[in-house]
């Protein structure tokens, strides 16, 4: 199966110079938790979750209509291709520790975005009506559990360090 049988198409984005008040209110109009960041030829830049909004605003002083997108994102992108195949955009996201995967095509512009809820709506059990399907229950929850688990505890040693 495709990332693109699975994707959104057509998902809001905003610019890098978007203000954290204009991108949640996107957010919030379009019933979204992530806007893919672009820049003037639509190539995707990076991205800003909803939680990136709350501790930027909260971080900067600064009411949030004063602080623009670029200000708080990472400047990491972790992306797919919408022909590439929906168990390598997962990978992606259990390696990454993501929900969503901006989906991106020729040149880096942007044609979609991958959620978790995606792919939830679209995993068949193992087997159904006899035939073997390409997204599976199995695949939805190791892609969950890797996204929800909690950063490695500190070695032994780091511990006792930090204690003396």
């Amino acid at each position: 199966m495709k990332v693109k049988e699975v994707m959104t198409a057509g998902p809001k984005a905003c610019m890098p110079e978007t203000s954290l008040a204009e991108a949640a209110a996107l957010m919030w109009e379009n019933d979204c938790g992530v806007l893919p960041v672009v820049n003037v030829d639509d190539r995707v830049v990076g991205v800003i979750t909803d939680r990136d909004i709350c501790f930027g605003a909260m971080t900067k002083n600064r009411p949030p209509a004063e602080v623009s997108v670029c200000e708080v994102t990472t400047g990491k992108l972790f992306a797919c291709a919408p022909e590439d195949d929906i168990r390598e955009a997962l990978q992606t996201m259990r390696h990454e520790r993501v929900r969503r995967l901006p989906v991106v095509g020729d040149g880096g512009r942007l044609e979609g975005i991958l959620s978790l809820n995606d792919v939830v709506l679209r995993a068949e059990a193992k087997k159904r009506n006899g035939k073997t399907h390409t997204l599976t229950y199995a695949d939805v929850v190791e892609t969950y559990k890797a996204v929800c688990a909690h950063p490695l505890q500190a070695s032994p040693q780091r511990r006792q360090a930090a204690a003396v």
